[in-house]
């Protein structure tokens, strides 16, 4: 029964750091995004956005190329823990922050442009420096499309198949998620088991739309 539950603990895991990882990098590249110069920022967006386009074999293919062994990075990673990223957890989680970021980004930048910049300059007039004027005035106001931009990169993440398959491989035990679990279920011949991994997932799924809907009644 531990190894039916493992692909379900791991893939939560690697949601929830991937998604903590998409929050902060999403959160800080819009609000800096806001007001740069609109060709850069366009050009910038365009690469941001690219994931949500790009076959997941694309993208664990380039997942591959940049910490491969013989890649740069992939040689300092291995010179300075002693091995390499392949097929470990950690890479589970880069190929689900690649893929979650854009609905991040684009959750925080429609908070970020609902603010009224009013209210950011008379914040600064009254002496707040940028680092208060972001936490206390532009994060508080875009709060709501920042909570469904972390609900919807949860659950992004957590059916990252393709590039994770690719990067993370599928180990029992070490690197299998829900979506590989099943792929491996049904590629065994056990439809069964597949058929809980997908009740699970969508059990999931479904409670995390439901509480999208819920904050947009709120709203």
């Amino acid at each position: 029964m531990a190894g039916f539950w493992f692909p379900i603990q791991l893939s939560i895991l690697v949601a929830a750091s991937a998604t903590a990882t998409t929050f902060i990098i999403g959160v800080y590249s819009a609000y800096k995004l806001k007001a740069s110069n609109k060709k850069t920022t366009s050009v910038v967006e365009t690469l941001f956005l690219l994931p949500l386009v790009l076959p997941p074999s694309v993208i664990g293919f380039l997942l591959l190329i940049v910490f491969g062994i013989n890649s740069p990075v992939g040689e300092f990673i291995d010179f300075m823990f002693g091995q390499t990223i392949l097929f470990t957890k950690a890479a589970a989680v880069i190929a689900s922050v690649v893929v979650a970021f854009p609905l991040m980004y684009q959750a925080a930048k429609t908070g970020f442009s609902g603010v009224n910049n009013d209210i950011e300059e008379a914040a600064r007039v009254d002496g707040a420096g940028e680092w208060k004027v972001f936490y206390y005035v532009s994060i508080r106001l875009a709060a709501k499309s920042l909570m469904m931009g972390i609900v919807l990169s949860f659950t992004r993440a957590l059916g990252e198949f393709g590039a994770t398959l690719m990067f993370a491989g599928n180990i029992p035990g070490k690197t299998q998620t829900i979506s590989t679990a099943i792929y491996l279920a049904l590629e065994s011949g056990e439809t069964h088991l597949a058929w809980q991994y997908v009740l699970v997932s969508i059990s999931l799924s479904f409670l995390l739309l439901l509480l999208i809907r819920g904050m947009e009644q709120r709203s």
